[in-house]
Order: C-alpha cells, then structure tokens, then sequence
C-alpha cells in the first residue's frame, strides 16, 4: 500500500457495510485472507441482549420515544383536524345521515389500527437494516441476503463479516427456485430498482408536499379567527413559517426533537380529552361503530361516491410510511411505545369523539374538528392545533434526510453532505443541499397552488404509492431475508395490497385535481436517481473489463519498471476485485466499505487505522502463507477481515502518539513536501492532528522476512501518504444511441459536475491528494 510498497486501496460505498446489532457502525479493514476477528464476548453478549430484549434499555428508549413524537408523528397526530370534512364535502355532500357518519368512523378505525398499527409498528419495524428503515433500507437488506445489486461488487469475505446476514442458514427450495429466477434475469432486477426508487421518490415527494399542506392549513385557521388577514398576507405568513422550519432542521433531530415533543404531547392529551367528553356528553352509541358491520353499510348507502370517499379515510394514516424512514433516527422499541401507548389510543377516542359529535350535529360537518370542541376551551385548544399543524411536517422532512442518505450509500443519488447530528445515535443526519432544495421546491408548491385540496390529493396519491411498494419489499423481506414460507408471505402481500389497493384507485381519481403533482415530483426525482445510477454502474463495468492484467504487472518486476519513491499512495478505486501481486512487490488491496451508519472525520486514524491493519495481514500471511498466495485459484485471493480496534491493542507494533504538525513535517524525506505542509500549517494552526508513531518491538523470534516487510512499512509511513485518485470525465460512445448520450454526456456530467468530489466526501486531505485526469468511454 506504499508507493514503495502499494497495490491498491478503495472506499466502496456501493455496497452498504454491516452494523452492529445496536444500530452501531462497525468499521472494518478488508485486507488479503479470510479471517475474522472477533469482538470482546462481555460487548457481543450485551448486543445480543439488546437485540432480544430492547426494553432492557428502558430509560434510553423511553427518551427516544419522547423524542420520537415531535420528530415522527406529528403529522399523523394532526389528521382528525381535516379527515371529516376531506370524507363528506366534496365527495358525499347528499349522504350526511348519521349512519353515514358511523360508518366513517368505522372505516378510519379499521384503516388505522391495519395499516399504521398492524402492518407497521407490529411487522414492518422489524424489516430494518441494522436500524435503519425506509424502501431503501429493504432494498439494501435484501442486496446482501442475494445477488438483486447492479453492481458485482460482493466479496467472499463480506459473508464472515459480524451481522452482514441475519436469519436462519437454510432457504427452502420454493424461495431458492424464486430466487435464482430473480437473479437470474436482469430485468427483474431492473424493474425491482425502479420499483424501489419510484417509492424513494414518493416519499421524497412527500417532503416536499406535507410542509405547504401543514402549514397553509395552520394559517388558514388563523385567518377564520383574524377574517382582516388577505389571502395574500396569509401566504406572505405561511411561506415565512416555512422557511423558519427548514431553517431549524441544522440544529439535528435530537434538538428538534426536544422543542417540538411537548407540542406533539399536549396536542395529543388535548384532543384525547375533547374525544372523551364528545363521547360522553353526545353519542355514548358510537362504541358499536368498532363493528366493521357498519362498513357493510357505509357502502351499501353511498355505492360509487362511498368508493371516491376513501381519498379522505386515506389521511387519517398520511405519514405513516415516515414512521419506517425515520427508524434510523430512532429505535423500533421507542417508536412502538409512542405509537402503540399514546399515539394510537388518543387519535382513536378522537375520531370517535368527532364521530359522535357529528351524528347529532350534521351541520358542523364542514368545520368538524373546530365546531366539537367546548367553548371554554376553544381558543387554548386553537393556538395548540395551530402549533402542532406546523409541527407536523417535521416528520416526512427527517424521512428524506435518510432516504437520501441510503440512495447516496448505495449509488443512486449524487454525492451530498451528511452532517451526523448526535453521538449517541447514528442515525441522526442533516444534508444541508436536500434541506434546502426541499424549502425551494416547497414554496414553488405552496406559491403556485396556495390551495390545500388540489395539494391534499397529491399528498394523498404520494402517500398510499409508497406504502404499496413498502408492502411488495416486505414480503420478499419475508421469502428471502426471515425465509418464511411463500404461502405465508403472499396471504401478508394479497391482505394489504388488497387493503391499499381500494385506496391507491380511490387517489387515481383525483388525478386531475392535484394529483398529477405527486407525479410529476416523482418523475424529476427518479430521472435523477436513475441516470446517476446509470453512469456509475457503467463507469464500475468499465473499470472492470480494463483493468490491468497480474501478468503484466508480474512482467515489470517489482519495481513496475519505474523509480519507486519512498512513501505510501493509497491508489483509490471503486473495484471490489483484483489479484493480488507477491511479497517482494509491497503492493496491498484493501477494501474499506463506508454504510450509511459511518461518520467520516477527517481526524487521520484512517491512515493509522490502514498501517495496523496492513501490518496484522503480514503477521497472519507469515502464519498461514497458503491463504494469500497468488497462485490460489479464487479470483479476488483470500481475505482477512480485521476489525477497527483500538491502537493500544496490537502486539505487531509498537505505538506512541503526540499533538502537532511539525514533527510529521521534518519526516518529510521531500523538501517540497515539507514546504507545502509547513505553509498549510501556518494557515491552520487551529488544527492539531495525533500523531502515531509505529516502532517494530524486540522479538527475536520473528520471521526476517516478516520484520524487514513491517520495517519498510513503518519507514514508508514515515516518509509520508499520497492520495491518488481519478478524476474522470464519462462520455457515451460515438456509436450510441442518442438516448445513451443524453443520459450520459448531458444529464451524468452535469450531476457530477455539481455534486460534491469524492474527494470531499471521503475527507481526503488536499494537500496529500493527487488527481489524475481520466476519460471513459462507455
């Protein structure tokens, strides 16, 4: 890995890496056998408890499910503000009887106590990625459990890596046969790509929509109080709320959390209580609605119209699918405490508390939430409704952030900035480019609608879209990942498809009336998630069918036929596959795979990290030379896969640390060198770097050969480190078609030129960093 002594090193982030069984990243150093090592049995043993029993970890959970409900249900706890009026206005205006209104009422029960608390809280949560959720997370999920990736970049090595699978060892020869058929044919592996975006995008869709829906309905309440506000003040207002809210998203999940709970919480005892006294005081009779008999009859009375209505039930469950794309930020055990003991229960004794104040007062219909509430409580009761209807959007915004970050980790997003916002969870993210665009995007559809109907139906279609596909990704979850039976799988696919499907025709309808801007929104999202992926995939095909033959390199000697300067260049790559070259040539490849889970600093342990890692792999090669011979016939050689340990740990080398620059300067054998980092020095003196010096320990009974491999490793590293990377410019063939060359040569290299370098996403330092100019023609 030195330039006296390298072959190659790469940060692949294609292929998301394993996680802990407590959500925490494991960074790992893939280097030339195939060999674990193992964590601590006292750390393994409390993971594995966690993973069993997470109420064991009550107090942590408790205060993320506190967090959680101004973070995630914020929008669900604000549905019964609009549901009945969105259900009998406009769709059933000649059907306002009181067995009409029992009948909704029974239809919003069962719809929220299937989809948000069955399918969902009960089976989805556990579909996670080490703690992550959304549809990409699944999509990752089952890349590991089989070959569904693009990009063949799996390594034998990765199977012995801790928690890169989980589930039983056998499969059944029914999901085998489904299986290979899948991996088998490439374009069901493409239309399950499309599948999975088309879902990122729908709920990248909702982020944009739910804040203008949210906050122009707050402040759509304020005008009914205040009727000398104009139309236009009231969007000047609700365009200023909105950008204070993207605004607060830079402080990170855990602090907006903290300011937007106890809103969330108030909000929720507030209309618990109203529901309550509804019941009480009005309709004790509306209990009997829990029977879905009176859906039978809610159909039966309203036919066709019943059927255009369910577009309205559908938002009483509008963002539940943020519930799963935020897991990351939470955990499964603190999100099911919110919803099952609090959330659930209070929306629930609400709807019916509506419900019963409705079948005795059919007037109030239009302003159904507002006209059941006491008079003595009325205007308390509004401020809280107003500031939990902008809490709401909260929710969807953070479900971007990880689904973004997972379409980044997995090669279907440009790159972007991921700013890790707690310590403690990891999943707490904020990218500043996708927050911003999504306030622009948002205020486009807030300015040019300004109507929440016409934005309400597309929330609506974004909504049950991608629950839809949440479903179909669930059930291969179960075949391939849990190895459930078929048989058991499809009865889970066919109930809430069959569920999800009355609602998905339902939202067709109103595609006319704001529907088509779900679409549209989608469409943008998913052309530029698909030519991205597009143009990696066939920059990686590229790199592998050119690369540099062993014979030849084995041709040139050692000295690859050059002046070898002493030093070590990390040559990046995004190859996973190579052969490795024999010991006299110092030449490594190592894979170092970046999840969505990992923080990348720019603290220099990488460097340290890579020396100690490089240097257990020559003690592990001295003991068992066989396993990483070049002659062995497996093409990427054998693996050894060492875990991130602390320095202090090894017994190959001897280490000593100290604060500053300048004794990493003078080691410096190239004066410009030392020039270059002096002056950066001098421009930085904030920046105070550990430096890890190595030493080789007295052991008379070590191998010379092993001795004089790590001496020249310690010397290289002294010397200093280069980072050589491509800077490549990807341009279609003069033979394609014009479709390719718009893909590639417009629509790629723009995304490249206006994403962040990988350069500055890996935390490359500069002054170290060597760029070569690339063209590929593909």
């Amino acid at each position: 890995m030195y330039q006296d002594d390298i072959e190659r090193m790469q940060h692949n982030v294609e292929q998301p890496p394993p996680t802990s069984s407590d959500g925490v990243q494991e960074s790992i150093i893939t280097v030339g056998q195939e060999e674990q090592v193992e964590q601590p049995q006292l750390e393994r043993n409390k993971r594995k408890l966690a993973t069993k029993f997470p109420l064991v970890d009550i107090p942590r959970n408790l205060l993320l499910a506190y967090q959680s409900l101004g973070v995630v249900y914020g929008d669900l706890s604000t549905s019964p503000l609009y549901v009945f009026n969105s259900i009998f206005v406009e769709k059933l205006p000649h059907y306002q009887t009181p067995e009409t209104i029992f009948g909704a009422f029974s239809l919003i029960f069962w719809t929220i106590t299937l989809i948000p608390l069955l399918k969902y809280v009960l089976i989805v949560l556990s579909a996670d990625d080490n703690g992550e959720g959304g549809t990409f997370a699944l999509y990752s999920l089952l890349c590991r459990h089989a070959k569904f990736n693009q990009l063949p970049n799996q390594q034998a090595a990765d199977e012995e890596l801790s928690t890169y699978k989980y589930g039983f060892a056998g499969q059944s020869t029914s999901s085998s046969g489904l299986k290979r058929f899948l991996e088998k044919h490439k374009k069901s592996r493409t239309i399950l790509l499309i599948v999975v975006l088309l879902g990122a995008c729908m709920v990248i869709g909702d982020g944009i929509l739910t804040p203008a829906m949210s906050v122009i309905s707050a402040i759509s309440g304020i005008k009914a109080a205040a009727e000398h506000l104009s139309h236009g003040e009231v969007l000047v207002l609700s365009c200023l709320i909105m950008i204070g809210l993207f605004a607060l998203q830079h402080f990170g999940t855990h602090r907006v959390g903290f300011l937007f709970a106890p809103v969330v919480i108030i909000w929720l005892i507030t209309i618990f209580g109203i529901g309550l006294y509804n019941i009480i005081f009005w309709n004790p009779k509306i209990v009997h609605a829990l029977s879905p008999h009176y859906i039978i009859k809610f159909f039966r009375e309203t036919r066709k119209h019943g059927w255009i209505s369910l577009g309205g039930v559908l938002l009483s469950v509008a963002g539940t699918e943020a519930m799963f794309a935020d897991l990351g930020h939470f955990t499964s055990c603190s999100m099911r405490i919110a919803f099952s003991f609090l959330v659930y229960p209070c929306l629930v004794v609400q709807y019916m508390g509506q419900a019963a104040f409705l079948s005795k007062n059919l007037a109030s219909i239009p302003d159904s939430f507002y006209n059941s509430i006491p008079d003595i409580v009325y205007w308390p009761v509004f401020v809280i409704a107003t500031l939990a209807s902008i809490v709401a959007s909260q929710s969807i915004i953070t479900a971007t952030f990880s689904i973004v970050k997972q379409l980044n980790a997995l090669g279907c997003f440009p790159r972007v900035k991921i700013v890790h916002t707690s310590k403690h969870v990891k999943g707490q993210i904020y990218i500043p480019e996708i927050n911003w665009i999504l306030m622009i995007l948002t205020l486009s559809v807030a300015v040019g609608f300004q109507d929440t109907i016409f934005i309400g139906n597309a929330y609506g279609l974004a909504c049950i879209t991608s629950m839809f596909v949440t479903t179909f990704l669930t059930t291969l979850v179960m075949i391939f990942v849990w190895q459930r039976s078929i048989v058991l799988a499809t009865c889970f696919l066919l109930f809430f498809w069959f569920i999800e499907g009355v609602y998905l025709s339902s939202a067709f309808t109103k595609f006319p009336q704001g529907g088509w801007i779900s679409l549209v929104l989608a469409f943008v999202f998913l052309a530029v998630m698909f030519i991205w992926h597009y143009g990696t995939r066939k920059k990686y095909n590229f790199d592998l069918h050119n690369k540099v033959p062993l014979k030849w390199l084995l041709g040139m000697g050692p000295s690859l036929g050059i002046v070898r300067v002493p030093g070590i260049g990390l040559v990046y790559s995004e190859l996973a596959t190579g052969r490795i070259c024999p010991r006299p040539y110092r030449m490594y490849r190592c894979i170092v795979r970046y999840g969505y889970k990992d923080i990348q600093r720019d603290d220099g342990d990488f460097e340290d990290l890579l020396i100690q890692s490089i240097a257990e792999f020559i003690q592990m090669e001295a003991v068992e030379p066989q396993l990483s011979s070049s002659e062995t016939p497996s093409l990427d050689g054998r693996m050894a896969v060492i875990s991130k340990k602390a320095l202090q740990s090894t017994s190959t080398l001897i280490i000593s640390e100290d604060f500053g620059m300048r004794d990493s300067i003078q080691s410096s054998k190239s004066l410009t060198l030392q020039s270059l980092r002096s002056a950066y020095a001098d421009e930085n003196p904030q920046i105070r770097r550990r430096q890890v010096r190595f030493q080789l320990p007295e052991n008379p009974g070590m191998d010379p050969a092993v001795k004089d491999e790590l001496r020249d490793l310690i010397q290289a590293k002294e010397a200093g480190v280069a980072y050589i990377m491509g800077h490549s410019y990807v341009k279609a063939r003069r033979s394609s078609s014009f479709l390719k060359k718009f893909v590639v040569d417009i629509g790629y290299s723009f995304l490249r030129k206006n994403c962040r370098g990988p350069s500055v996403v890996l935390n490359i330092p500069q002054i170290s960093l060597i760029e070569v100019g690339m063209i590929y023609h593909v």
